[in-house]
C-alpha cells in the first residue's frame, strides 16, 4: 500500500525547488522596482537655481583659491584648459556640467564672479553636482 514516510523527502525536494524557482522568477521584478524607486528620488530634486562664485575646482579644493583676482589670472585659464569648473554658494561647492558635456567655455569668463545657474541637482558620496546647467541671465 501507500507508504507516506518514503515519499516525504521527494515532496520536500519538490517544494524547495518550486520555492527557489518562484523566488528567481520574481527577483527581476524586485530589482526593477528598486531601480525605478531610485530614479524617483533623483528626479524629485530635478531643477534648482544656485547663485555663487564660479571657481576652478582644482585650485579651490587644493588651496581655497577664490576671488576675482585669482579667477581672472589663473582660474579662467584652468577652466578653458578643461579643468573642472564649479560654483561655491554659502560654503558649499558644486561641480557644474552641461548636458553630458563640460560647460567650461561658457563659464570661464565668469571665474571669480558671482552668477546664477540652474540645472538638475545630484549628490552622492559627499560630492554635489549641477548637471544640464544653464546660466541664468538677469
Amino acid at each position: 500500500m501507500f507508504n507516506s514516510i518514503t515519499n516525504q523527502p521527494a515532496v520536500l525536494k519538490v517544494a524547495v525547488a518550486a520555492t527557489f524557482i518562484a523566488a528567481l522568477a520574481f527577483l527581476p521584478l524586485a530589482v526593477a522596482q528598486e531601480h525605478e524607486h531610485g530614479k524617483e528620488d533623483l528626479s524629485a530634486s530635478a531643477e534648482k537655481s544656485v547663485s555663487g562664485e564660479v571657481v576652478d575646482m582644482m585650485c579651490y579644493v587644493d588651496h581655497n583659491a577664490m576671488g576675482e583676482k585669482h579667477g581672472q589670472s589663473c582660474g579662467a585659464k584652468c577652466i578653458r584648459s578643461g579643468g573642472p569648473v564649479g560654483i561655491v554658494s554659502d560654503g558649499k561647492a558644486y561641480l557644474v556640467v552641461g548636458e553630458h558635456k563640460p560647460i567650461n567655455d561658457q563659464l570661464a569668463d565668469y571665474c571669480g564672479k558671482t552668477i546664477t545657474v540652474k540645472g538638475k541637482m545630484a549628490e552622492r558620496g559627499g560630492m554635489a553636482m549641477i548637471e544640464n546647467a544653464e546660466i541664468v541671465k538677469k
